[in-house]
This record gives C-alpha cells, structure tokens and sequence, in this order.
C-alpha cells in the first residue's frame, strides 16, 4: 500500500519494507532480494527476526545501515555494513539521514516457563519509531501492550503483533492501539511462525473506526 508516498510492504511476520527517498527494512525474515536498502532495523536477536542469511540478501556493503539493540553487538561484530549503530530504549540516532527512536518491546505475560518471559524486559530488546517525510513509523517489535506505549507521543502508522504466543493476543493489541491512537494500524505477527489471517480480520473488526486499519 502506499501511504502518503511511503510505499509499505509487509511480505510475511514481522518484516516491514518501507520505500520513499530511503528504504528502510525491520526484522527482515524469509524476504527475496531488496534493492537499494538504505537502513536495517533489528528488533532482537531471535531467529524470525534476525537471520545472516536474509541480511546478505539486502545488505550493500557501500550504502547499507544497521540499527540493533546494544545486546547484538557480538553477533553482528562481522557483518560489513556502511554503518553500524547499537541503541538502547531512550536512545535517538540519526542514521543514514533518518531520524530513529528506540522504545522498549517486552513481555508482561508470556512466558516459556513460569517466571520467564519470551522476550524479558532487561533483554533490552527493541521496537522503533521511524520518521521518514515527516511521518512516524512505528514497528512494536516482539512486545505486549506496556505501559511505555502510552508516551510515544504522534504517531502516524503502527505495526502490531496480533498472533498471542509470544506477543499480543488480538484484544491487546486493540488495547494498545488505542493508547497509541495511530492514524494507521497494521497487524502483523501472524502467517509464519504462529497466528494466520483470521487474527488480523478480527483484529480490523475490534478497531472499527478508531483508526484505519490495513491488512498486508
């Protein structure tokens, strides 16, 4: 779809390709080859989010940035990029001349086993606010709806996970939607590792007209 001249891709999962004067990827997963990437973002170092093989398929060594959480460093000591920049939650940076925001993504009740999240707070894993022509992107990453969402300030379009599991179920991600108050939402998390379509329908119906809502 494109959005106020930001064409926006959702292949599958969590990956996001977002094309105007910049490309941007996040979490690309499974993804065909990518021309002209300007910046990468990684939410975390799980494998539907941060795969080697899929970075060398959009990476160009003499253009390419990478963003990761500052826990990524040693994985990613060896990838050639043009830039590289590690954040923490708070942190904004400009790179490759796009301004990204760092906001925490974690679990509050999902758990592998009883005390231990998914994706745990002091993990120190990442959504990101993007702000390519004046328009706020905002990717959750792997999170439940938390209390730093309702903070973020503007924001213009909202990437959501609607899958349960391992991020928010369909009524929390409504509920998250609704202390954000995007312009746009869209759902993802679903289709690859667990959820499918019917999550992303129900969410659409649960929003009605709080806000637009695509399904990619």
């Amino acid at each position: 779809m494109n959005y106020q001249g930001i064409a926006i891709e959702r292949p599958n999962h969590d990956t996001v390709i977002l094309k105007g004067p910049k490309t941007v990827v996040i979490d690309p997963f499974k993804v065909g080859r990518i021309p002209d990437v300007d910046l990468v973002l990684l939410t975390h170092d799980h494998f539907d989010h941060f795969s080697l093989d899929d970075l060398a398929k959009i990476i160009d060594p003499s253009r390419t940035a990478v963003v990761a959480p500052e826990s990524m460093k040693d994985k990613l000591a060896d990838l050639k990029v043009h830039d590289k920049e590690f954040m923490h939650a708070g942190n904004q940076k400009v790179v490759s001349n796009i301004v990204v925001r760092a906001v925490p993504a974690y679990n509050r009740n999902k758990f592998r086993e009883p005390g231990k999240p998914f994706h745990p707070k002091e993990a120190g894993y990442l959504g990101y606010i993007v702000n390519l022509q004046d328009i706020r992107f905002y990717h959750t990453g792997d999170t439940d709806f938390i209390d730093e969402m309702k903070a973020l300030g503007p924001i213009d379009v909202m990437f959501v996970p609607v899958s349960g599991t391992y991020v928010m179920t369909v009524d929390e991600a409504v509920d998250a939607v609704k202390a954000v108050k995007p312009k746009l939402a869209i759902p993802m998390h679903y289709g690859a590792i667990v959820g499918d379509r019917s999550q992303a329908d129900e969410f659409k119906e649960k929003i009605g007209d709080f806000c637009q809502v695509e399904i990619l």
